[in-house]
């Protein structure tokens, strides 16, 4: 169901992530989806959109390590399972809908039909996301992605957490997911893409520092009706009322914890482990910085531009 759109063996990053604009990927999957912790719809769409590439966003130090480390990863796969693998060095597009594209990690080799490895890394300090079988749910969605492009029947995913353990998990394809899936990036890409239409936002942090840069520039005095958000701004007020009734409770609760526990640094019983130490940190007193070498403080203050977002009821 799928055929090959380029050959990538010793293509230029510049080119590959330029070919990469044509269509939907794996990794932008799950930002389509909501399922990205780092990424959003908009960003995708500002991706796809734009004619501009930034090498920064796309060739980071993490991501750096993530492709030095593929070979590594996909060894100790192989070490374990007894499978072999090799590179695609392939860009595929699903027959049907070639928007949809894949550049795959690794394909096993000698299996009747198409099998796929993705190979990731992951810090210790995300380890618990790795726990008992469980699986980031953006990657899941990338695995399914590429099952739906190259029409596999499963897909394996390994992780080396650095320092620590390798594991490795056989995702199996399953028809609701890639049917929904399939909707989903349809959707995307001819009624926002094509259409030129920004997604809607879907509250992540992602969307909001997307936005925040996007029109990070206002036009002074300018302002514009604002028509049929009265419902969505009421439920924001009532939200904001139970944030702060929450926020209070949740102070308490800690407040009563403290006194409980006087002046030890721990606290713990079969269900929870409490840490409450004394933490040092150096400061900058600005004010007497300013006051005291004027001089000093103008050649290192820096101007942050931003805009504050406020609603008052009329």
């Amino acid at each position: 169901m799928c055929r090959i759109i380029a050959k990538t063996k010793d293509m230029p990053r510049e080119e590959w992530l330029r070919l990469r604009k044509n269509g939907i990927g794996g990794s932008d999957a799950g930002a389509i989806c909501g399922l990205n912790p780092y990424s959003s719809a908009l960003d995708v769409y500002y991706n796809k959109t734009s004619e501009s590439i930034d090498m920064d966003n796309f060739d980071n130090e993490a991501m750096r390590m993530g492709r030095d480390l593929e070979a590594y990863v996909a060894e100790r796969f192989c070490e374990e399972t007894g499978f072999k693998v090799r590179r695609s060095n392939n860009m595929y597009a699903h027959k049907k809908y070639p928007f949809m594209i894949a550049d795959v990690d690794r394909l096993i080799v000698g299996q009747d039909k198409v099998i796929g490895l993705e190979c990731k890394t992951a810090s210790p300090y995300s380890s618990d996301k790795w726990k008992d079988g469980n699986i980031p749910a953006h990657y899941l969605a990338q695995c399914h992605h590429y099952m739906a492009v190259l029409d596999a029947d499963c897909w394996y995913l390994a992780v080396v957490i650095y320092g620590k353990e390798f594991k490795w998990i056989k995702i199996e394809r399953d028809e609701e997911i890639t049917n929904n899936l399939i909707q989903i990036e349809k959707n995307f890409w001819e009624n926002n893409v094509l259409a030129g239409v920004l997604p809607d936002p879907d509250g992540s942090d992602a969307a909001n520092e997307f936005i925040n840069s996007y029109f990070g520039n206002s036009k002074a005095d300018s302002s514009v009706p604002l028509l049929g958000f009265d419902e969505k701004l009421e439920r924001r007020e009532e939200i904001n009322e139970l944030i702060d009734r929450l926020t209070v409770e949740k102070q308490q609760i800690e407040q009563e914890v403290k006194l409980y526990m006087q002046d030890n640094e721990f606290a713990e019983n079969e269900h929870y482990k409490i840490s409450w130490k004394q933490s040092v940190s150096n400061r900058i007193d600005s004010k007497r910085l300013k006051a005291e070498l004027p001089d000093v403080y103008q050649r290192f203050c820096n101007q942050v531009s931003s805009r504050r977002f406020l609603v008052k009821t009329a």
